[in-house]
């Protein structure tokens, strides 16, 4: 997979690119130091997956999201932060990322994370999950009265019990042994999910199902 680095910090792009070269399936295409290079070289470079420190100059790695977002929407989003409690993270989910990582993490972490989000997964707490979902259902209650814009694509029974517990901040091996089933079952739903809706990231379909009023969530 193809993945580009944005930090304004030389050092920490220079550690995440070691950390990712190193492994077989991962190539860095490209590296940015500030957010408006970053939509330059995403719109350039494809890349699969992005790691985006939320604080740049130039552009806000919030403005920059929505710009790579708009530009290359297949590019999933991770935001590089030092706390989790940072409000422009949340701005930033908003925005189209797919999740965040402390910046305090293990660099061997790194590329595992980057998997997960290729393939799907949300790196996002609980927490920040149900504040996320929370103000979705809010959206989604002032829009009730907008009728759905096209036929919405029907999901088994088994597909809506894994997404309620997707949007519950759940991963796939709490889901798994929720439902009794494997961690493999698991991701076939989730992707069987995503083609229907035809979105990328489980956080993405949350959002939707919630706007379409697919799920209630209180």
């Amino acid at each position: 997979m193809r993945v580009l680095i944005v930090d304004d910090h030389a050092l920490i792009r220079r550690s995440l690119e070691l950390a990712l070269s190193a492994e077989a399936d991962i190539e860095v295409v490209g590296e940015a130091s500030d957010g408006r290079e970053a939509v330059e070289l995403a719109d350039r470079l494809l890349p699969d997956v992005a790691l985006m420190d939320v604080r740049m100059p130039k552009l806000s790695g919030i403005e920059a999201t929505r710009g790579i977002k708009e530009s290359v929407p297949s590019t999933r989003i991770i935001m590089l932060t030092v706390s989790d409690e940072e409000e422009d993270l949340f701005e930033a989910i908003k925005a189209g990322a797919t999740g965040y990582l402390l910046k305090d993490v293990q660099l061997d972490e790194v590329p595992d994370a980057v998997r997960g989000v290729h393939e799907g997964q949300s790196l996002i707490n609980p927490a920040m999950a149900a504040k996320l979902i929370s103000e979705f259902a809010s959206m989604s209650r002032k829009e009730a009265e907008r009728p759905p814009q096209l036929p919405v694509p029907r999901l088994t029974d088994r597909e809506m019990e894994v997404l309620r517990l997707v949007a519950k901040g759940m991963n796939n091996r709490e889901i798994a042994k929720q439902l009794f089933i494997s961690e493999n079952t698991v991701k076939n739903h989730v992707r069987n999910i995503l083609d229907k809706l035809q979105l990328h990231s489980r956080m993405e379909a949350v959002v939707y199902a919630v706007r379409e009023r697919m799920l209630e969530i209180t």
